[in-house]
């Protein structure tokens, strides 16, 4: 899946596979999460947010199942 860069203290990348209902969260200084089951107006919102680490803490942390990506780091 491609990210993209984020300009943030928290996330350096955010991917959405959409048929997937995918999300993948590169963190800053540390490995890729896929987070499943993520309507794609949450990946919307969290692409546009104005602090992208808050909007991560409000809207998507704790709220949907998560998993390390084999994939990523």
């Amino acid at each position: 899946m491609d990210r993209t860069a984020v300009d943030s203290s928290v996330l350096r990348s955010v991917g959405y596979d959409p048929a997937a209902r995918l999300l993948e969260l590169e963190f800053t200084g540390g490995p890729v999460y896929e987070y499943a089951g993520v309507p794609a107006r949450v990946h919307r919102e969290l692409s546009a947010a104005e602090s992208h680490g808050r909007y991560f803490v409000r809207r998507i942390r704790g709220r949907y199942a998560y998993r390390r990506s084999a994939t990523g780091r």
